[in-house]
């Protein structure tokens, strides 16, 4: 993927400031991201699928370095305390002191738990995002959500801890499959339908342009999302408010990934039916009119994500595992909701007899 020279967004939070880069081949311009290492030790997260096919690309720039890998296994039942147990190790091994640097080289399960890792270490530690997966560098990487799943529950345990600096070589994804791509997908249209209406109706006119992968329109897309959350994360670091926004979909969307053992859905998908849930949930409400579910679904459907909630899952279920989602309130649903396209909202003391009813009426129309 041949694309522009490198752009970069500055994430602003005073001294804690960095800089999300974005282009081809900023893996291999080591100086760049290596300047940002202030110790002799380094630690690279990545997985087994991703380190044969990038880890080479950054060795170079670790020369001189009291470093080590620690490789996970693919997918998302991975993000574990086990395996956060394991880099901890790995960091004691190579030694690593409270200038050291863990890098995190994957899509969002090695970034979130690197980052996590990271956080723990000696009570925090730096560490750097190279993602891979077009979810990650539109989403994940940027804004320092850290974190693991539980068996109860995904990302209920976890913490902010903001990165030195986002290197997201946008070559990467050549090799990311096809399913995977249009996941990433679901996360740029999120931050669209939240607040952005101009964007979600470029989103609709490049649809096509973005399902083929036509470097230009990919790289406009990321670059877009990722100054769209970079401004919302300088206002609202940990989720005090404004951030919460950005969990449009994610409520449903994780309950569906938790019931499918994080193997039925990639988080994408989660976040694509989530959020066409969360609109039917806001017409049922009389927040939003029929127009604009449409057009999400849509939109959704043009870029090939999925709209239906999986076969074999319940409703009561679902609903349960909502009731564990971070953002409720004193025992109520509290949703990202909205009042039409590039209008949401957080709305709390959501009846769960209403959330049930927009379940029950998707898992009979799936």
């Amino acid at each position: 993927m041949i694309t522009p020279s490198a752009q970069s967004i500055t994430v602003s939070l005073g001294q804690r400031s960095y800089p999300v880069w974005i282009g081809s081949g900023l893996l291999t311009e080591h100086a760049r991201w290596r300047a940002m290492l202030r110790g002799r030790h380094a630690l690279v997260i990545s997985n087994t699928t991703v380190a044969p096919l990038y880890l080479p690309r950054i060795e170079a720039g670790l020369e001189g370095l009291h470093w080590t890998s620690f490789l996970l296994d693919d997918g998302e039942v991975h993000k574990s305390f086990a395996n956060v147990g394991r880099a901890l190790e790995a960091l004691g091994h190579v030694g690593a002191t409270r200038d050291a640097c863990v890098i995190a080289l994957g899509g969002g399960v090695v970034g979130d738990l690197a980052g996590f890792s990271a956080a723990c270490w000696m009570r925090g530690i730096d560490f750097i995002q190279m993602p891979t997966t077009l979810l990650a560098m539109v989403d994940s990487s940027v804004g320092g959500k850290t974190g693991v799943n539980l068996p109860v529950g995904k990302n209920l345990a976890g913490a902010f801890h903001q990165p030195r600096g986002v290197f997201a070589d946008i070559d990467t994804l050549a090799s990311l499959p096809e399913r995977e791509f249009r996941a990433g997908l679901a996360e740029v249209v999120k931050g669209a339908a939240i607040g952005d209406e101009a964007f979600f109706a470029w989103l609709e006119q490049h649809a096509d342009a973005l399902a083929a992968r036509d470097p230009a329109a990919v790289l406009q897309a990321i670059a877009r999302k990722v100054q769209y959350k970079a401004g919302v994360v300088a206002r609202d670091e940990t989720e005090q408010g404004e951030r919460a926004l950005l969990n449009l979909g994610h409520t449903f969307g994780h309950a569906l990934e938790t019931a499918g053992h994080y193997s039925t859905l990639l988080h994408g998908e989660g976040v694509a039916i989530g959020m066409l849930l969360a609109a039917q949930l806001s017409e049922r409400l009389g927040m939003s009119a029929a127009a604009d579910t449409a057009r999400l679904r849509r939109l959704l459907q043009t870029l090939g994500l999925p709209t239906a909630i999986p076969p074999g899952m319940d409703a009561q279920q679902l609903l349960a595992l909502m009731r564990l989602d971070k953002k409720n309130s004193a025992g109520q649903l509290r949703l990202i909701l909205w009042r039409g396209m590039a209008r949401a909202e957080i709305v709390g003391g959501v009846a769960e007899a209403e959330v049930r009813a927009v379940l029950d009426a998707a898992i009979a129309g799936s």
